[in-house]
């Protein structure tokens, strides 16, 4: 039987290994950590990643998880910035928590066929299988190897080296997601706001609030991670202090506040060899002000489920998934700095929708078929 091997067993290398399943082949799933994340704030998923997931028969449980959300964003006094020209459909996601999603996901690709523990190592790559050599010293004879292995990808770093994920200097990124409380949500909410701070906060399907913060050009942290946000957000509600954002922030415990330094990956030259692929963060990781990683990586992976076939050529299906996705994340690399250097709040808003719009009309499409990136 054909075998794919995937490293990394977070969402998108768990779509990965469903998806190559759904085409038919025996997939192993490789993981450094010892269990499933279990860990993570909520992440949006728009509508063409919830079509991949249906194309997957993995739709329904998902929206199950998810509470529908919208993507319209405010002034710090509460004004609504419209985008004319877009329509509802543009601004429509699901919210889903990380974790139950990344537990979903485990569950329909069968857990017997994920490796815990296990990271990755070394490839050698031959003309007719590929030998993955892991950290427990065992190896495994593939047809294919997908390194989904994220920011960091240590298989990124065999396939194109020189390539180590960078820091996206001054752009931090705070959130949690806590169970519900006695502040009264009235609605969910994404603020532009001053300094270089956008953030806000968006009720859960189970009744919790997911709340987040990012500051582009930041001065340096110091401080707790809850000093360092609350300090931030008075940037963003005229209220200060007495803002919705501030009192939920000021409600979390300070170990269930994340923090990250924003890390990219520089565009690669290439994606593929002839048997070894990347996917998601680990070909393009990209700042989280456009909220759509997620999003993106679950694209690649249903693409390789639909490109990659056990009978076909492996070689030539990677060259095409490479031919297709170089150029839509050059595509999407313009878009993404057109919303983060906006000059004004407003300009933020029409070229955020822009994106989404472009994201969920544009989707990629298999060889011979139209394909419009622009």
């Amino acid at each position: 039987m054909t075998r794919a091997v995937v490293i990394g067993a977070g969402i998108v290398g768990l779509t990965t290994g469903l998806a190559l399943r759904h085409a038919g082949f025996e997939v192993v799933i490789c993981e450094r950590a010892p269990e499933i994340r279990t860990d993570g704030a909520s992440l949006g998923l728009w509508a063409n990643a919830l079509a991949a997931f249906d194309d997957l028969a993995v739709g329904e449980e998902v929206r199950c998880i998810g509470a529908p959300a919208e993507m319209y964003f405010h002034d710090p006094a509460g004004r609504l910035l419209d985008t004319p020209g877009f329509g509802p459909e543009d601004h429509q996601y699901l919210l889903v928590h990380r974790a139950k999603l990344n537990d979903l996901l485990a569950n329909a690709v069968e857990r017997d066929n994920i490796r815990l523990a296990t990271g990755f190592t070394a490839y050698e790559e031959h003309t007719d299988h590929v030998t993955v050599h892991l950290s427990d010293g065992s190896s495994e004879d593939a047809d294919v190897l997908v390194g989904a292995d994220g920011a960091y990808s240590a298989v990124r770093a065999q396939l194109v080296p020189g390539t180590p994920a960078r820091e996206h200097s001054g752009h931090h990124a705070w959130r949690a997601v806590i169970p519900a409380t006695g502040i009264t949500v009235p609605e969910d909410r994404l603020i532009l706001g001053t300094h270089g701070c956008r953030g806000g906060y968006v009720r859960t399907y189970d009744g919790g609030v997911y709340w987040l913060l990012n500051q582009f050009d930041s001065p340096p942290l110091t401080g707790t991670r809850k000093q360092q946000v609350m300090e931030r957000a008075v940037h963003l509600e005229n209220e200060g202090r007495d803002g919705i954002l501030a009192r939920l922030i000021a409600a979390t415990p300070d170990e269930l506040i994340l923090r990250n330094q924003v890390m990219l990956v520089p565009p690669l030259p290439h994606w593929v060899s002839g048997r070894v692929a990347l996917a998601g963060d680990a070909a393009h990781a990209m700042s989280p002000h456009i909220t759509a990683g997620a999003t993106l990586g679950i694209e690649d992976a249903a693409l390789l489920g639909r490109l990659l076939t056990p009978t076909g050529d492996i070689p030539a299906a990677l060259a095409a998934y490479q031919a297709g996705q170089i150029p839509r994340y050059a595509h999407v690399a313009r878009l993404s700095a057109a919303v983060e250097h906006a000059p004004t709040p407003q300009e933020f808003a029409q070229n955020y929708v822009a994106f989404t719009h472009w994201m969920i009309t544009q989707r990629p499409q298999l060889p011979g078929r139209n394909r419009v990136n622009a």
